[in-house]
């Protein structure tokens, strides 16, 4: 068994304003903006029960830092209704619904993020 484990615990995401981006992060995942900001930077949002956390850093926040291509993807058990939820919130929709089963949408600082149903 190796020292270092399989298993992910963060994925962190360059945003330029962390107060706005733990608002816009919640309001797509429909959570509850109550988490804490960290050291005036950092704020930590749980994915799963696993311990995956959401890691949003304004303190690494660059313009050439933002990802020009999705580094993960959100799961779905409904790609339609996904795609719908995030259209309904006027979020900037990048691709349509790809091969039945993904599309691509971009975060305030245009960070390109994937929702994608497995």
């Amino acid at each position: 068994m190796s020292i270092i484990s399989s298993k992910a615990g963060a994925i962190f995401i360059p945003v330029s304003n962390i107060i706005n981006a733990r608002k816009w992060y919640c309001y797509i995942l429909d959570l509850d903006p109550k988490y804490e900001i960290i050291a005036g930077h950092l704020c930590c949002i749980p994915l799963d029960n696993n311990g995956l956390n959401l890691v949003l850093d304004s303190k690494i926040y660059h313009e050439e830092s933002i990802y020009k291509n999705p580094a993960f993807h959100f799961n779905t058990d409904d790609i339609h209704k996904a795609y719908q939820f995030l259209k309904e919130r006027n979020v900037e929709l990048v691709t349509e619904i790809e091969n039945g089963h993904w599309f691509n949408f971009k975060d305030p600082d245009g960070n390109l993020l994937m929702v994608c149903q497995c």
